[in-house]
């Protein structure tokens, strides 16, 4: 799917314009020892939603309008993250996805964003194509560590750019823009549930999707639960396909995460029981609550899964 530039240097250029307003964005940057830069979005500065924003658009690699829209979960006033791209494979699973694990002595973290389709060694990337050689690279972490020299020169080496050509943005999961930028993920879910149920993801054509932003929690943990419980129980996702309805029909009831056995419960309630393993929970959760196919090619809709506003007003506010 062709795009007017590499994603890493459609990332760049987004960085670039945070860069030249990042006091009233209120991130830092950062030089690195050896080279590169890592833009903080939250850790030793407030960032805010301006950066959560730009942290989302950037980890998308520009091929996705986010904004915040007015909403509600039961009676509470809530705003929602609205994601819409006319490239979702390329933009989420080519790059937004955290499929990069990146460990380096006690530091770790999953990386996300354009820089994995210049590494183009995981999976997804091959399966949709989504390698690209760049002359420099954008990535995404989630944490409240600064990456140290180690990283940065790992993600070059493995990218096959120089140090200063690498450029990391973090923010941490309780915080602002670390909130905002996973609960932008609802498109991204959907879509990566689908390739592992094997949907020829050559027929998504386009794709809208909302999550409701939860309050930010007192510790990265509980940040974890309640920003996941924005999509498992609060994401609704609107795929544009072509193709036949057939097919949709029969894979549709899997997609959504009621098609899992854990359902039902916030998941920090889940990840506690499993000791805090992402690896043990069922697979099959991490998607959006509901997912509806629009047929362009037939005309007709199918819609699968649901809200469940019970669970969130339970979760996202600290109630």
């Amino acid at each position: 799917m062709p795009t007017p530039m590499s994603l890493n240097e459609r990332a760049h250029r987004l960085v670039e314009r945070l860069l030249d307003d990042a006091e009233a964005h209120r991130v830092l940057v950062h030089p690195i020892d050896g080279g590169g830069r890592v833009v903080d979005c939250g850790i030793d500065t407030p960032g805010g939603l301006s950066a959560g924003l730009a942290l989302a658009r950037i980890c998308l690699a520009d091929l996705a309008d986010v904004s915040l829209v007015p909403g509600s979960v039961g009676a509470m006033p809530v705003p929602v993250v609205q994601v819409t791209s006319d490239h979702p494979v390329l933009a989420c699973l080519a790059s937004q996805y955290a499929g990069w694990q990146l460990a380096e002595g006690k530091f770790f973290a999953m990386g996300s964003g354009p820089m994995r389709s210049a590494y183009g060694h995981e999976e997804i990337i091959q399966k949709i194509a989504g390698h690209e050689t760049a002359r420099r690279v954008v990535g995404v972490l989630e944490g409240r560590k600064l990456p140290p020299p180690s990283i940065v020169a790992k993600v070059a080496e493995s990218c096959g750019v120089d140090r200063d050509s690498v450029t990391l943005l973090i923010a941490p999961t309780a915080s602002l823009a670390g909130t905002l930028q996973v609960v932008a993920r609802s498109i991204e879910t959907a879509l990566h549930k689908l390739a592992e149920l094997k949907f020829d993801l050559s027929r998504i054509i386009s794709a809208h999707g909302t999550a409701p932003l939860p309050s930010v929690a007192g510790d990265d943990l509980a940040a974890i639960g309640r920003t996941n419980d924005a999509i498992l129980y609060g994401a609704r996702v609107i795929l544009f396909v072509d193709g036949d309805d057939e097919s949709l029909l029969e894979i549709g009831p899997n997609v959504p995460s009621s098609s899992s056995a854990d359902h039902g419960e916030p998941f920090a309630t889940i990840f506690k029981r499993y000791k805090h393993d992402f690896y043990a929970v069922d697979p099959h959760l991490f998607s959006p609550a509901e997912v509806t196919f629009q047929n362009v090619k037939t005309g007709r809709s199918h819609r699968f899964g649901r809200t469940e506003d019970g669970v969130l007003e339970r979760s996202l506010f600290g109630e």
